[in-house]
């Protein structure tokens, strides 16, 4: 099965979870995104690799529309559901890949996305089609996981990440997307970072990880040096902690800060 099918597949199968998720469905970054949106005044914006939608959810109230944007049809249903229920009916949902938008140049005012880059195939494709579709002074604000700069952390968090959701790509180091966004033609800025706590029972169950690589992933908890487990702060029930970025972007020429 190719990587976007595969991505497709497991989160339709676990689109419900991701909508009910605490880890998903909450955040200072979510009120961040909404505040910003508020501050451009009634934004266009889509929102790549929407998943259940939080992101969306959260710039709808201040947007003038929302197209939420992703791979797996079965997540979309799940947020037009819930766009429904909550009365959000300027948030539309399109089925695609983000490295291939088919929306026209200069089409969006804000593009945002929250947790998903880590699993796009070709995030240098992506956010080159985000720089074409958004309009001149258009702002991207990017949410995910980052890697550590210490290779022993970074390769500590690819595996588990692996393990746990055969989807996973890779997070990225800071420095990373700072290259990413520069070769795409965006002027950045490391926004905030912050550590995300994750409960370890709830982050395998949502994703239907198998038992055997819940094992294997407890296994390289417990093996792990001294240094890694405690910069990911294991706790006796294999919870932990990993870093998350919000990055903001704009298009060359234009002031951002």
């Amino acid at each position: 099965m190719k990587q976007q099918a595969y991505v497709a597949q497991q989160f339709g199968d676990t689109a419900s979870a991701y909508l009910s998720s605490p880890t998903h469905a909450e955040g200072a970054d979510l009120v961040a995104m909404g505040q910003f949106a508020r501050r451009m005044g009634r934004p266009v914006v889509l929102d790549l690799g929407c998943g259940a939608g939080h992101a969306s959810f959260a710039v709808a109230p201040f947007a003038q529309a929302v197209t939420a944007f992703d791979l797996s049809t079965q997540m979309l249903e799940v947020v037009a559901g819930a766009a429904a229920a909550r009365g959000l009916d300027n948030i539309a949902t399109r089925q695609g890949d983000v490295a291939r938008l088919p929306f026209a140049d200069a089409s969006f005012d804000l593009v945002v996305t929250r947790f998903s880059a880590h699993h796009w195939l070709d995030v240098a494709a992506a956010l080159r089609e985000a720089h074409r579709v958004l309009r001149p002074a258009g702002r991207l604000l990017v949410v995910d996981i980052v890697a550590p700069p210490q290779a022993l952390y970074d390769s500590t968090l690819q595996a588990v990440e692996l393990l746990r959701d055969g989807s996973h790509v890779r997070d990225y180091r800071v420095c990373e997307w700072g290259a990413k966004f520069e070769r795409a033609g965006f002027t950045h800025q490391l926004s905030s970072q912050w550590k995300l706590p994750m409960q370890f029972e709830q982050w395998v169950a949502r994703m239907r990880t198998p038992a055997l690589r819940v094992q294997a992933i407890r296994s390289l908890f417990d093996s792990a040096p001294e240094e890694a487990t405690a910069y990911f702060a294991l706790q006796d029930d294999y919870s932990f902690s990993i870093d998350a970025a919000l990055f903001e972007a704009a298009k060359p020429g234009e002031e951002i800060f």
